[in-house]
């Protein structure tokens, strides 16, 4: 696929590049030995893929197989990452649909940022608790919804509207809730951060204050407060109105993930 022809849709570009990844002759392949609840044998990426997506194939086998392709994009290289991705695909393509509702902007920003923020956790991610594959999706998502909420000036409500209302779309999304809520003083910066480090990210209560550099009762004492407050705020229609800063529109694009894919096709043959 020459670079004219390559998707500028971030998605689907990261689509295109898994598809050229397995095409054969490859050698890139999954080795189900070992894993129970998969076939003895090398799987092909789309068929690994398959299998995972199957309501048959346990949590357990799923958290196996992303710690197995957690290590190999950290340790094999690049064609692995695009692996990864493309094996995420079908989570992620849910994400960005659900990340367009209401939004006015141009889409591929949104699903450029979710590639970008699911790419650089997997360094990171810690292999061992459960939820591999869905932690990875939702770092995605917490990069996307900041880069969502940087923007959302354009899609403010307007202030004729009589008695509360709810935030803007998408008003569930708890990190658009806690940007809004900074942004009008309702909560502090180090008050949001407690909140979705503890009730979005599952680090413990005395995780985060250490993170704060304060004492675990005292952190529970701030949630409970800030969230008292946040309550109000909702109920009372306090962040139906609620101008966040602008971001600059990013300027990269997606197309490098079809380098991994070129070389390796090139390698294979």
């Amino acid at each position: 696929m020459s670079t004219r022809s390559w998707p500028s849709s971030p998605l689907t570009a990261a689509s295109h590049a898994f598809t050229l990844l397995v095409q054969p002759p490859t050698h890139i392949g999954f080795d189900g030995r070992g894993f129970d609840g998969l076939p003895d044998e090398i799987l092909p990426l789309e068929r690994l893929r398959a299998l995972l997506l199957q309501p048959q194939t346990s949590l357990e086998v799923r958290d196996a197989v992303w710690r197995e392709l957690v290590i190999r994009a950290r340790r094999d290289g690049p064609a692995w990452v695009v692996a990864a991705v493309g094996i995420a695909l079908p989570g992620l393509r849910h994400i960005a649909g659900l990340l367009t509702a209401g939004w006015r902007g141009d889409t591929r920003d949104l699903d450029a940022e979710l590639l970008v923020g699911f790419i650089e956790r997997l360094t990171t991610i810690d292999l061992e608790p459960p939820r591999v594959v869905g932690r990875l999706i939702d770092a995605g998502l917490r990069a996307a919804r900041k880069a969502r909420d940087a923007d959302s000036d354009a899609q403010l409500i307007h202030t004729d509207a009589t008695g509360p209302i709810a935030p803007i779309q998408p008003w569930d999304h708890p990190d658009l809730v806690l940007a809004r809520a900074v942004a009008a003083g309702v909560i502090d910066a180090d008050e949001a951060n407690l909140i979705a480090a503890t009730r979005l990210e599952n680090a413990t209560l005395a995780q985060a204050a250490t993170h704060l550099g304060i004492t675990a009762s005292l952190a529970s004492s701030w949630r409970l407060k800030a969230e008292r407050r946040l309550l109000e705020a909702i109920r009372a229609g306090d962040l139906a109105f609620v101008q966040l800063r602008r971001r600059r529109r990013p300027s990269g694009d997606m197309t490098h993930l079809g380098a991994a894919t070129t070389h390796q096709g090139a390698t294979a043959t």
